[in-house]
């Protein structure tokens, strides 16, 4: 009876050691000494911090990121369709070219919507590099 549980034992034993394992070795390869000065710096690629770090993101950044979210994905469906597009006929190509014509839409009215435009008004607050910021609207 106990051979039935020793494929859940053995699961149970990986599971731990690939959660405790890293842990382990990162806490032994860590450095435990210069923790100041650069280290706390946000960036240590060398690129200074400019203004407050409590800024207001546009969200227009996270509109770009889920529009190509959205269609890199939708790009990941097709490739295994395309895979076996000969075993699947001719009703398939007809579902993958409406699934197409669908994103096609999609693009179309995010692009008609303006959601792709990078620049849309101007920057209320803008410091450093963007406090000289001109857009289309203050240009005309």
């Amino acid at each position: 009876m106990y051979q039935d549980f020793l494929p859940i034992f053995i699961f149970t034993i990986l599971a731990i050691a690939l959660i405790g394992l890293p842990l382990a070795i990162q806490h032994l390869v860590a450095p435990r000494q210069n923790k100041g000065g650069d280290k706390l710096e946000s960036y240590e690629c060398g690129e200074l911090p400019e203004g407050s770090a409590w800024v207001k993101f546009n969200i227009r950044f996270y509109v770009i990121a889920l529009i190509f979210l959205i269609f890199d994905v939708e790009i990941a469906f097709l490739f295994p369709w395309a895979v076996v597009y000969q075993e699947l006929g001719l009703l398939a190509f007809i579902e993958a070219f409406l699934f197409v014509f669908i994103l096609l839409v999609g693009f179309a009215y995010v692009w008609a919507k303006g959601d792709l435009d990078w620049v849309k008004m101007s920057v209320r607050y803008g410091e450093g590099r963007y406090a000289n910021l001109q857009t289309k609207r203050e240009e005309s």
